[in-house]
């Protein structure tokens, strides 16, 4: 079976939801998704769209490179794609783009033309958070009140925080650390949030693990999933992984697995229209 035709039977599977009559499964927020432009060209939009529903996702924050992909996807399903811009032009741009000035001027076009709730995802590491860049990047973010989602140590998490104290910062990937790092940073920045896209360790089957289960409790309001489609063959896995999170979540409080499933990412990225 080709690739295509691959996709096309997951976009209309059923993906393990109740019979009717059952209980509806548990709503999703993907907090991270990417629609670049090789995806574009293997998954068409409405086949996207397709895939995304069967999943039964509520919202999808969704980035590019470039930002064409992120375009298309919105106007084939505004109620559902919450969209970012991703500094990078092509995925070239994802090593050097803090110490190109070209990205500045991409990312002034792409403002200027269109609206989103965020910058991001950007990969910054250390001390390049204080590259001229990446600080025109933040004070583009800052004039319209948008979302950093942003792949970043600690240090740069830290320093961006530094550029701009009042910023809501999403951290993709909770920075790939141990929920202890986490729970430490969450501590220091009361306006951070964190992703767990790309991670598997918070559970094993419907079974939390402990260390996170403590850094769900204490910071309740704080974490989200997503699914993180950096390359074109994950969007394979948007349908399993909501599953997977629908299973590890339901073993959670319902109040607390309602916010990390979909009101924490509800409540950050659609808290004010896209502008």
């Amino acid at each position: 079976m080709k690739r295509r035709d691959a996709l096309a039977a997951l976009a209309t599977a059923p993906l393990g939801w109740p019979a009717v009559g059952a209980a509806e499964p548990l709503p999703i927020f993907d907090a991270h998704v990417h629609y670049s432009h090789d995806a574009v060209d293997l998954v068409p939009p409405k086949q996207a769209v397709q895939i995304l529903r069967a999943a039964g996702l509520k919202g999808v924050l969704v980035s590019s490179s470039d930002d064409e992909g992120t375009q298309k996807l919105l106007a084939e399903a505004p109620d559902l794609i919450v969209p970012e811009l991703r500094p990078y032009r092509t995925r070239a741009d994802t090593a050097g783009w803090a110490r190109d000035e070209g990205i500045v001027k991409y990312l002034e076009a792409r403002l200027a033309k269109y609206r989103y709730v965020g910058i991001g995802e950007f990969h910054l590491y250390g001390s390049d958070a204080d590259l001229p860049v990446p600080r025109r990047m933040v004070a583009l973010a800052r004039e319209r009140n948008y979302v950093l989602h942003a792949h970043s140590d600690v240090e740069a998490v830290n320093r961006l925080f530094a550029q701009w104290p009042d910023a809501r910062v999403l951290w993709a990937h909770s920075g790939f650390e141990s929920p202890d790092k986490v729970r430490e940073l969450l501590r220091r920045h009361p306006r951070l949030w964190a992703d767990l896209a790309y991670r598997s360790e918070q559970a094993t089957g419907a079974r939390v693990d402990p260390a996170w289960r403590a850094a769900f409790d204490e910071f309740p309001d704080r974490f989200m999933v997503g699914t993180d489609t950096f390359t074109p063959e994950r969007w394979h896995y948007i349908g399993p992984h909501a599953r997977y999170a629908r299973e590890w979540i339901a073993a959670l409080p319902a109040p607390l697995a309602e916010k990390l499933a979909w009101r924490n990412a509800e409540a950050l990225l659609r808290a004010q229209p896209p502008r």
